[in-house]
């Protein structure tokens, strides 16, 4: 049995989602906003217990990668956007080190691309943001996930559960 809900570790406060929040110029309830994050968080959390990613990198991840969308739909850039954000924030509203940074940097830069090679720690993020696209009516394929924990058919099946069921 998967677990419902990963608790809090503290990395991601109320005082960054708000500083998020404050800049995000779509709908925060919408396709690409503050549940899709949740869902990516607890889908990271649920693969770095499996694969050893850095569950700091994978946690503000969710919560930025999409934070600079100006649109829903194709908004070629929005993962260079969150990156340049993400940089701004750095020793305000999280801190990290300068490998978690590194990390982060790139996974946010590089999340929509369709690339499947890289370090465990940003291929479990890309993994967590696809294991979501059930939200938008598609079932994400084994063959197109990077890490062995995204492919497991149980979480695989998990996911796309969840995602259909918030939309």
């Amino acid at each position: 049995m998967l677990p419902a809900k990963f608790p809090p570790t503290g990395v991601v406060s109320p005082e960054l989602i708000e500083a998020i929040r404050q800049q995000f110029a779509i709908d925060w309830f919408g396709m690409h906003g503050i549940r899709h994050w949740e869902r990516v968080r607890e889908n990271g959390l649920l693969l770095a217990s499996r694969t050893g990613a850095n569950p700091t990198v994978v946690e503000l991840f969710a919560y930025l990668h999409d934070s600079r969308r100006l649109d829903e739909w194709e908004d070629a850039g929005h993962g260079g956007r969150a990156a340049e954000f993400l940089l701004t924030l750095r020793g305000r509203y999280f801190s990290v080190t300068e490998s978690e940074l590194e990390l982060l940097v790139h996974a946010c830069e590089l999340h929509s691309e369709g690339l499947m090679e890289g370090d465990v720690t940003v291929r479990t993020c890309w993994d967590a943001d696809r294991l979501e696209l059930g939200r938008v009516g598609i079932r994400p394929l084994a063959r197109y996930l990077c890490t062995e924990a995204a492919r497991d058919p149980e979480v695989l099946d998990w996911a796309y559960r969840r995602s259909r069921a918030d939309r």
